[in-house]
């Protein structure tokens, strides 16, 4: 059995257990189910903390620090030696 034959099969019998949920369900009614709140409370929870975790962590430039070696000096001028700088 190939795999376009397993997908066509698992498509049709989705398709089946669809329309017979759909032929026995009974008629509509205008009122929201309970879950609703609970799943809009749950986005807007998800919501907030990505941003605050967003926020938290270093800026990026394009993807990654931009990091390299500096020379350093003291007051009178003189070399010192370098460090590694990331901006």
């Amino acid at each position: 059995m190939s795999i376009k034959t397993k997908i066509a099969a698992v498509a049709l019998a989705a398709l089946a257990v669809t329309g017979s949920i759909a032929s026995t369900t009974t008629s509509a009614e205008a009122k929201q189910p309970g879950w609703v709140w609970g799943v809009g409370a749950g986005i807007a929870t998800a919501a907030v903390v990505g941003s605050a975790i967003a926020a938290s962590n270093d800026p990026y430039y394009y993807g990654y620090h931009r990091c390299g070696w500096v020379a350093q000096y003291n007051a009178f001028g003189q070399y010192v030696g370098r460090v590694r700088s990331c901006y």
